[in-house]
């Protein structure tokens, strides 16, 4: 039987999600999603943009290993992942690109399953 936290665990969600079709790493840059690797010219506005799921993660013995994972869908189709760490260390460009994508009612389709 797999442990429950293992389960759960970043690498494990992220490998389930790339099976589901989610293979795109992005990042924001100058207010806009880009994509990362192979394809890094493809960048995208918030109303381009759904929020399909998020996974929060915390660490075990330490309150600065939290993180966000979020599995986006593109209006073009491409589908992938951005994570950040919370508080401190996270990505600010990120959340703030992300707060409009959900302000614009863009998120959390669930359709993915």
């Amino acid at each position: 039987m797999q442990d429950k936290e293992e389960e759960r665990s970043l690498v494990n969600v992220e490998n389930k999600l790339n099976k589901d079709g989610f293979t795109q790493d992005f990042t924001v840059r100058d207010g806009r999603m880009q994509t990362i690797g192979d394809d890094s010219s493809k960048s995208y506005a918030p109303d381009e943009v759904t929020i399909v799921d998020f996974y929060r993660f915390e660490g075990e013995s330490n309150p600065d290993d939290m993180s966000i994972l979020y599995a986006l869908e593109m209006a073009d189709g491409v589908r992938g992942t951005i994570s950040s760490a919370y508080g401190t260390y996270g990505d600010t460009d990120a959340f703030e690109f992300l707060k409009q994508v959900e302000d614009l009612g863009k998120n959390l389709t669930k359709n993915h399953k």
